[in-house]
């Protein structure tokens, strides 16, 4: 029996996902051709984020390769822009750059021609290096002048564009993101998690300019329309360096073969609820081009949802209507948790539940109405989105789980014992994959019937995480208490970053170890040059920890390096929301003097600062300083720097002790002060924070810190590895000591333990919490002669240690940094 023609224009993910469910259910039906217009097999085009940022290569996100097309005997015409299609004759023209041109009759045809990014038309949109990003193309362009060019700026600060700026920030770039609105992704985010998001990315670096209407490009030459882009400027006469310029605005769908064909378009290809064209019923359109119901989806679920139902109609079935889609929103950048969907702005007639630790930086909102759970926005804690989601499409009464919505599924019900995990309290109905429309029943029975053991096997045979990759840790729960024993999908060791397979200590001891001729590795390039990194710059997460690892080690030999540590520590201050900083001086133990005082109180004044607030550290906040301002300020408080902003000693609480109090029973305030001044310039794994109290009844909260010491009527108790965070850790009980010298020996050697041994941002609750109190106790009370070294070692590090605060008018800072911009 002779097959009928299939022909597909375009090559994307929703296109040949309609192929892969039309194979399934009828393999033999159709003689298929596909013309796509880039020259590469089907690819994941969402992760091309990953790609930019360093963490894959493009290999690693190809969902079909050239094989794949050859075993199902699909004839793949790849680099052919499809130029015109005979309705009458039923053909299909495509053409390469070069001229070649092919032919390829159809009974059925697919559009699948995507969508196109929305450019400016703004003066100088042409200039090189002024680009959209959208493809790999575009990926490549990115990576090629993150290699050769410092200044970058993003148009948009939507999803796509914070995804494009995060990427190149990891490259090295130093990153703008320019924004018409408020706040970030305000179409996905409400205000409030918008500007948690801004606050997150600002202290990784990334700079923002909101509200900013952009008026033109400028490249080289006189008439700056020429040559490689240079700056971006805009209407209110400013201007910011620009070496690249990614506009991320927008996208549109390709209608424009879909026009010369006359089928008709309004707001997209106008398809069926069987996604057939309204104009011709042999042709279909499917994904970001089609416009369903009125609305064209730029979304990979609602994309694969097409592709199902288109292919039950190609196979014949006549089942099956594409009826819409809700859909929701994940960002794709290391570190940062958020999640989407629905009506997540409420509005009249609906009721908000909404939890808020923006210190913390976790905020939940959702919104209900009619008793349904109709919209939510998480940042920071997402945990329970897919519940959240599942929720919200099932359109189910939440009226008897209301009081208990907000503290997520673990709390509805009876869900077992503490540990049990999310994957084994979920049904087999119960979607994991989103994006493929993959349940657990699904995952567990490929597991069991085909013999499954690795994370790449299940994204292989099911789909499930090989999309947008938020269900990853879900489906390896799956797979682990499916698999058991044989479980073997992730490393034991995590990677420090996408850009290298070593984990924390692998770089750790590569760096304390010399090299066979001698030499110490002693700078981040020979670090990455040895170990051999897969971005030659590394990325916003590795340069940080590998600097830390080196001077650290190597203290007095390695050179810091202000360029790979977070903004914060650039500026030696703490960015606020707003784009301004916070200073806080040092008081030792939290004394202070009437001179700094009235020297704080004249810089407030001065510099016309907004707020002055006492901090929990018994310290002084000046927050709202102009970024222009801090070298100056520091220079007229005349105080040492709080570190307040750093990884790095913050402060020594204490209490009045036996000096003033009628209780205390031993000296705590100047027990604190003294620790202060040895040990303030220690910067560490992650910020560290002491207390002393001068008796049992702790007033320093000692019992929350990474080292607390509390004094007793026969000397001093000390304590590690407390933590008062957002999740608070009750610090350990470490030894009893007698003297004032032995709390300064057994905590200096502590802290150089943990220097030494702790990963780049780990508390010291965490470190001790995987090596063991045990170790600890060995290394810090069994071992006299260790712990002095240890003790030793950190003196040394921190001898002659410069005050960052006194050091900006020397080549240490790089005073540049904080010139206002140029008008």
């Amino acid at each position: 029996m002779k097959k009928s023609r299939l022909v597909m224009v375009g090559n994307g993910m929703a296109g040949v996902r309609a192929l892969e469910e039309l194979l399934k259910i009828a393999p033999d039906l159709y003689e298929i051709t596909v013309f796509g217009a880039e020259p590469h097999p089907n690819y994941n085009r969402i992760l091309l984020s990953p790609v930019l940022a360093g963490e894959q290569t493009l290999d690693e996100i190809v969902l079909n390769d050239w094989a794949w097309y050859e075993e199902h005997g699909i004839t793949l015409h790849a680099g052919y822009t499809v130029t015109d299609v005979d309705r009458t004759r039923r053909v299909v023209r495509g053409q390469q750059a070069d001229g070649t041109v092919v032919e390829a009759p159809y009974d059925r045809l697919i559009l699948a021609t995507g969508s196109n990014p929305f450019m400016l038309p703004l003066p100088g949109r042409d200039l090189e290096g002024v680009l959209a990003y959208r493809d790999i193309a575009d990926t490549q362009a990115m990576i090629d002048a993150a290699a050769r060019y410092r200044h970058a700026v993003v148009i948009g600060g939507g999803l796509l564009g914070l995804e494009a700026a995060n990427g190149l920030m990891k490259r090295g770039m130093d990153v703008t993101v320019v924004h018409a609105s408020e706040w970030l992704m305000e179409r996905q985010l409400d205000d409030v998690a918008g500007k948690l998001l801004q606050q997150s990315l600002a202290e990784r670096g990334m700079r923002f300019l909101m509200q900013a209407q952009t008026a033109s490009l400028r490249g080289e030459g006189e008439d700056g329309l020429a040559g490689r882009v240079r700056a971006v400027c805009f209407k209110d006469g400013s201007e910011v360096p620009a070496d690249l310029v990614v506009m991320a605005v927008g996208i549109r769908p390709n209608t424009a073969l879909a026009e010369k064909m006359r089928l008709h378009v309004n707001r997209g290809i106008v398809v069926s609820d069987t996604l057939q064209t309204i104009t011709d019923a042999r042709i279909y359109a499917v994904g970001e081009c089609a416009a369903h119901r009125g609305v064209a989806y730029g979304l990979v679920a609602p994309l694969f949802e097409q592709a199902k139902v288109l292919a039950t109609h190609l196979a014949e079935f006549g089942i099956g209507r594409y009826q819409g889609s809700q859909t929701s929103t994940k960002l794709k950048v290391t570190g940062i948790d958020l999640f989407s969907a629905g009506n997540f702005q409420g509005g009249a007639g609906t009721e908000e539940i909404v939890m808020s630790d923006p210190f913390g930086g976790v905020y939940k909102k959702l919104v209900i109405q009619d008793d349904k759970l109709v919209g939510a926005c998480l940042y920071g804690d997402t945990v329970d989105g897919s519940w959240y989601f599942k929720l919200l499409r099932e359109g189910r009464s939440v009226k008897d789980i209301r009081d208990k919505l907000m503290f997520g599924e673990s709390n509805i019900g009876d869900v077992g014992h503490q540990g049990q995990s999310k994957a084994s309290a979920m049904q087999d109905s119960d979607e994991v994959c989103g994006c493929n429309g993959v349940t657990k029943g699904a995952i567990c029975k490929a597991i069991k019937d085909k013999g499954l053991f690795t994370l790449d096997e299940v994204r292989k045979h099911t789909k499930a995480s090989a999309s947008c990759g938020s269900c990853t840790g879900l489906v390896e729960q799956i797979l682990m208490f499916t698999a058991g024993g044989d479980y073997s999908a992730t490393p034991k060791t995590k990677a420090l970053c996408g850009c290298t397979d070593h984990g924390h200590a692998a770089v750790r001891e590569a760096i304390r170890t010399p090299l066979p001729d001698g030499r110490k590795l002693l700078t981040i390039g020979e670090v990455f040059r040895h170990l051999q990194w897969r971005t030659p710059n590394g990325c916003a997460t590795c340069r940080p920890a590998v600097n830390y690892y080196l001077i650290s080690t190597w203290p007095k030999e390695a050179r810091d390096d202000p360029q790979s540590r977070f903004i914060n520590e650039r500026a030696h201050a703490n960015i606020q929301k707003d784009g301004t900083y916070s200073v806080i001086p040092r008081m030792w133990g939290g004394e202070t003097t009437a001179a700094e005082l009235r020297r704080i109180a004249d810089a407030v004044d001065k510099y016309q600062i907004p707020t002055v607030k006492v901090t929990g550290g018994q310290r002084i906040d000046l927050l709202g300083v102009k970024k222009e301002d801090l070298p100056a300020v520091w220079r007229d408080i005349g105080m040492p720097s709080g570190h307040a902003y750093a990884k790095a000693l913050r402060t020594v609480k204490t209490c009045v002790g036996s000096e003033w109090c009628r209780m205390g029973t031993q000296d705590s305030t100047q027990m604190g002060k003294d620790l202060e001044r040895a040990m303030w310039r220690m910067y560490a794994p992650h910020k560290v924070k002491f207390a002393v109290s001068g008796c049992p009844r702790n007033c320093a909260e000692a019992g929350i810190k990474d080292v607390g010491i509390i004094g007793v009527d026969s000397g001093w108790e000390m304590y590690i590895a407390g933590n008062g965070g957002i999740k608070t850790e009750v610090a350990q009980f470490l030894v009893k000591l007698k003297t004032a010298d032995e709390v300064m020996e057994y905590t200096g050697a502590f802290m150089q333990l943990y220097r030494e041994e702790g990963w780049y941002l780990e508390r010291t609750v965490h470190y001790v919490g995987r090596v063991g109190m045990d170790y600890v106790k060995r290394r810090i009370l069994d071992d006299a002669a260790g712990r002095k070294a240890l003790w030793e070692r950190l003196q040394f590090a921190l001898d002659g240690e410069p005050d960052p605060w006194f050091e900006f008018d020397k080549a240490a800072v790089d005073t540049r940094q904080f010139s206002p911009l140029p008008a």
